[in-house]
């Protein structure tokens, strides 16, 4: 193999995708499949959904997840190839089965946070195209119009925006769908232990990644290798701290199959001062008799980190980073008491019907965020062939079948200064534009009451 910083990409140029059956790495393979690459090597710990018994389930990110907001973008990269984006979740048969355009409601009643989306209503009326989409909502009685399952609702004061053409998106499904279609271009993909990463191998001459080496010891030889992994990323590689891993939780709510059909084809509903739910989907379990029909929901707060020393590459000594605790590898974990009184107010302020039923599971679901909400997407300032793709923000869902157009622009040169700007190396550089989250700092959770962890490093 030839080791040099600019050795040129072509269609059997070896790539190596570390997080490869995640959001981002699923769509990078696809988008180079598409665009003729024939070298291709998934790695991951967890495989894709049809993998479940072989692999075991991936439940700590938004590709494991049952269902994910689905809408158009106005900011940012995200905005710029929302109309990709959108078009590719309704005409693309590797995911129109997936998208469900059942509508969107984004309220609040704090006059802070109604003057807000009132602000946001008000550039989205100026966006192309876009202002036929969406109608402001002022009053409980417009809400209810809308929303008629919000009627016994705790909504009295609610304003927002209503927004037509958004949904949601069965995100493990969608993500399932495109295992599918990389195993018809013949990709190769190496799942468990032996797809798990353990560092990158750098040629010392020169300072290249030239491949990864695995857990297991073996070496994978690359022309580009990406790491597409998501919360992960900080804890494998020292991002300077450009990126910071958090979690929230969700939580499922089992429904009978009468009351789903009562509740089937309800708008999302999303209220920062509150959280979110979906319809109720019906989940096929890998065991008979274990289907059920679930209502996702989820709370709204800053998130919650787990900070504590590692050694991620490139670090010469450990480092604090916030290092996500996978669900999937800790299923008996619980969430922090105060995550579940959240969780108990979504259901009393949305769904009352549903205020003494016990949640069927809840767990904490990792991202990891820039200080500006773009992508980190760039190649490694000092190791070149090693290429992040990383820094969803908590958005990069919505964009799974897009996402991967952006990465392989990257990968071929095609990026545009512009981008290149927004997605690059960027130590310090913070939120300059106000793009990112804002607001209060995360807690950390060694810092609160009820989180279950009997193995965690730092467990007493």
């Amino acid at each position: 193999m030839a080791i040099g910083p600019t050795s040129p990409l072509t269609h059997d140029s070896a790539i190596v995708i570390v997080g490869g059956a995640g959001t981002i790495g699923s769509s990078t393979a696809l988008h180079l499949c598409r665009r003729g690459y024939k070298n291709i090597t998934l790695l991951d710990v967890y495989g894709f959904p049809s993998d479940y018994v072989t692999y075991g389930p991936s439940q700590s990110a938004g590709a494991g997840d049952i269902n994910k907001h689905i809408g158009t973008s106005y900011s940012g990269t995200r905005g710029e190839i929302s109309d990709m984006t959108m078009d590719m979740w309704r005409n693309d048969p590797v995911f129109k089965d997936y998208y469900h355009e059942v509508g969107e409601l984004t309220a609040a009643s704090l006059p802070e946070h109604i003057a807000d989306l009132r602000k946001s209503y008000k550039a989205k009326l100026n966006h192309p195209n876009k202002s036929e989409e969406i109608k402001w909502l002022g009053d409980r009685e417009e809400i209810i119009a809308h929303c008629p399952h919000l009627a016994n609702g705790l909504v009295d004061g609610w304003q927002g925006i209503w927004t037509e053409k958004a949904g949601w998106g069965a995100a493990n499904d969608a993500v399932d769908s495109v295992g599918r279609e990389l195993r018809n271009f013949g990709v190769k993909m190496i799942f468990g232990q032996p797809g798990t990463f353990g560092r990158p191998l750098i040629d010392e001459a020169t300072t290249r990644c030239v491949g990864v080496i695995t857990k297991d010891g073996e070496k994978h030889y690359a022309d580009r290798v990406v790491m597409a992994t998501g919360a992960w990323s900080p804890s494998l590689i020292d991002l300077a701290g450009q990126c910071v891993s958090k979690c929230w939780i969700v939580a499922h709510l089992e429904v009978s199959e009468e009351e789903a059909r009562r509740y089937k084809s309800i708008p999302v509903v999303y209220n920062g001062e509150v959280g979110f739910c979906f319809e109720p989907r019906f989940i096929r379990h890998h065991e008979p008799g274990k289907d059920r029909w679930i209502i996702k929901l989820c709370d709204e707060f800053p998130g919650y980190t787990r900070f504590m020393e590692t050694t991620p590459f490139g670090a010469e000594e450990p480092i604090k980073v916030s290092v996500p605790r996978s669900h999937s590898a800790h299923p008996t974990d619980t969430v922090p008491e105060e995550g579940m009184r959240r969780l108990r107010r979504v259901v009393e302020v949305m769904l009352p019907e549903f205020t003494e039923r016990e949640f069927v599971k809840s767990y904490m679901c990792w991202c990891t965020d820039t200080a500006d909400a773009e992508w980190l997407f760039c190649q490694h300032p000092s190791h070149p062939g090693l290429y992040l793709a990383t820094g969803d923000s908590g958005h990069s869902f919505v964009t799974l079948p897009s996402a991967g157009s952006q990465v392989v622009d990257l990968l071929e040169g095609k990026a545009s200064a512009e981008r290149m700007r927004r997605w690059g190396w960027r130590p310090g550089r913070g939120d300059p534009e106000g793009t990112g989250r804002g607001g209060v700092a995360p807690k950390d959770l060694s810092d609160l009451d009820g989180w279950a962890h009997g193995d965690d490093e730092r467990a007493e």
